[in-house]
């Protein structure tokens, strides 16, 4: 492609709302151009990078042998009526009528839609396990659209749906989806963790997320160096401590403790570490049930787990400033489990569990606790009338680095990464609400299993920038770049040798297969290499009058630091060599 015939349009600056390097980079690259809040049009450049993340994402689920066709993108809300999520769904559902006045969605995911096709065609356990796909736009709208088309509202998705006539052909086509996603990834050239997830509101029971890795990434990993094992952090187990606690060794004090109320201050006044210190959370749930939630101070609450807990089912929330004064009788930053009142429940994290003469806050303004102890917790006096009561253990925080990892072989480490793929065992929500039934071999009627299997495809876009960039601009991986290869002639129309080896060897080079793209304006040689490093081609050839009259050309990949001198003669198969073409 001659960059004449082709469009380019690059900036030497990034719009001021670019916050993300990603979204910096895809705007000055010419990749995209905003039309609207979280709305882009992809650019003939960025829409070659879009569709070759889209071709292989086609070949490995062809391969692993997902059925692909095309769901329409307006939905008639009878579907989701169906399953409850019309009116659950929440605000990123786009609502609109046709002229008649009837409802429909544009689709932000299409469960309702593959279950309606599943159920009116499959009738019979014959037909199954068989396993649906499309490549298609989604539109989610979202509360602040940012980052450019890493959390846009309109977005390109592939999404899968399988169905099955019993668990386990669920859970071996689940294996597969997590096989095939891992070729992906890999055939793309990204560094990548699969990691066990939350359903979230998609539901289910198993997940995985697969996260490109990039320090701007939004979610935190837990992995084990030492072994396949990695989680998000809101799933990671904190696994309760090895070792014993140790026996108490000091007596209970209260001291005043006067301005001391986060961690860090309580740290420095009574000059202890917050490893030292039990932190005290007060939440209430949704049915008005208080607890005091007891953390290390130097430990955070994990929601979703607490969510879990069978106490938090029905869901929870902080409790406000009054309620903290109302229910414990001082203020937020001195609350304590020693002396709570008796209707407040207590949960204490698994460390804590093992920690002796620890601090916690005294239920009296100014003062804290030193020396408390697991067993001093489990009395409590109403008047004249002493009580024992429960203190349970739960695992409520977030993992550390350091952490012991859950499967035994190694401690945890933490990275960030980029969400790029979700694959959930849907089981039966979907197909039970929507009586998605098949016959069996023995003529019963059952309800199919399901799974749900998604990638982000126009958000790797992004999380591969993210990952690889420089100051020059983007370092895309091979397989997702626009052009394998770039040509830069020096002085093409001011030397007749320079043009004619020029146009000999980009037709050489098209005739084997090699994506060229070659820079013919009339430009100065600084402007073409600095649109050809912001816009990521890996490869780059450099013609000019004076190596070409002793025989060379220049070669420089996009992470070398200089140019290499390659005979003419050579530079065909060494083209080749680089970028894996026999």
């Amino acid at each position: 492609m001659r960059v004449s015939q082709f469009f380019l349009s690059t900036l030497k600056e990034a719009p001021a709302e670019a916050e993300l390097v990603s979204h910096k980079l895809m705007l000055r690259a010419g990749l995209i151009k905003r039309i609207g809040s979280g709305l882009y049009t992809w650019m003939p450049l960025g829409l070659r990078v879009l569709r070759k993340v889209e071709n292989i994402v086609r070949e490995e689920m062809d391969k692993s042998g997902a059925v692909e066709l095309l769901m329409p993108a307006v939905v008639p809300a009878e579907l989701w009526q169906e399953t409850g999520r019309w009116d659950v769904f929440g605000p990123q559902m786009l609502k609109i009528k046709d002229r008649h006045g009837r409802d429909f969605c544009f689709g932000p995911t299409h469960e309702e839609v593959i279950t309606d096709v599943a159920r009116r065609e499959i009738k019979s356990y014959r037909q199954l396990p068989v396993n649906f796909y499309q490549v298609q736009t989604k539109f989610r709208d979202e509360i602040r659209p940012r980052f450019g088309v890493m959390r846009a509202r309109e977005f390109v998705m592939k999404d899968a749906y399988s169905f099955h006539a019993n668990f386990a052909s669920l859970e071996q086509t689940y294996q597969v989806m997590h096989d095939c996603y891992s070729r992906i990834f890999s055939r793309l050239g990204l560094k990548f963790r699969a990691v066990a997830a939350d359903t979230g509101a998609i539901g289910g029971t198993g997940s995985h997320e697969f996260h490109v890795l990039a320090d701007s990434g939004e979610d935190a990993i837990a992995f084990c160096p030492s072994s396949d094992y990695a989680a998000n952090v809101e799933l990671a187990e904190a696994v309760s401590p090895a070792t014993p606690r140790p026996a108490p060794a000091e007596a209970m004090q209260k001291v005043a403790t006067p301005g001391a109320r986060t961690i860090e201050e309580v740290s420095q006044f009574l000059k202890v570490t917050p490893q030292q210190i039990v932190k005290s959370l007060l939440v209430v749930t949704t049915e008005g049930q208080p607890y005091l939630l007891l953390l290390r101070g130097d430990h955070a609450l994990n929601e979703v787990k607490l969510s879990k807990h069978p106490a938090f089912g029905q869901g929870f929330r902080f409790a406000s400033e009054q309620e903290v004064e109302e229910i414990m009788s001082c203020r937020a930053g001195y609350i304590g489990p020693k002396g709570a009142p008796a209707g407040v429940g207590i949960i204490a994290d698994r460390a804590v569990a093992v920690m002796a003469d620890f601090v916690c806050g005294a239920n009296d303004n100014g003062f804290h606790l030193t020396g408390v102890n697991l067993e001093d917790l489990q009395s409590y006096t109403d008047g004249m009338l002493a009580f024992n009561r429960e203190v349970t253990t739960h695992d409520i925080r977030n993992v550390v680095e350091g952490d012991p990892s859950p499967d035994g072989k190694g401690t945890l480490e933490l990275c960030r990464g980029i969400e790029v793929g979700h694959i959930f065992q849907l089981r039966t929500k979907y197909s039970e609400a929507m009586k998605a039934t098949f016959l069996d071999e023995n003529g019963k009627e059952q309800v199919m299993e399901m799974g749900c299997y998604g990638i982000g495809v126009s958000r790797i876009v992004a999380a591969a920038i993210e990952q690889g960039h420089d100051e020059h601009g983007i370092v895309f991986p091979p397989a997702m770049a626009p052009f394998q290869l770039a040509i830069v002639p020096i002085g093409i129309n001011r030397s007749e040798l320079v043009k004619e080896t020029v146009e000999k060897l980009y037709t050489e080079l098209m005739a084997s297969g090699i994506e060229v793209l070659l820079d013919d304006r009339d430009e100065r040689p600084g402007v073409m290499f600095a649109d050809l490093e912001l816009i990521g081609i890996p490869h780059r050839i450099v013609i000019g009058e004076r190596g070409l009259k002793d025989g060379n050309v220049e070669y420089q990949g996009r992470r070398d630091d200089k140019a290499t001198a390659i005979p003419l003669q050579n530079i065909v198969s060494h083209i080749k060599s680089v970028t894996c073409i026999s």
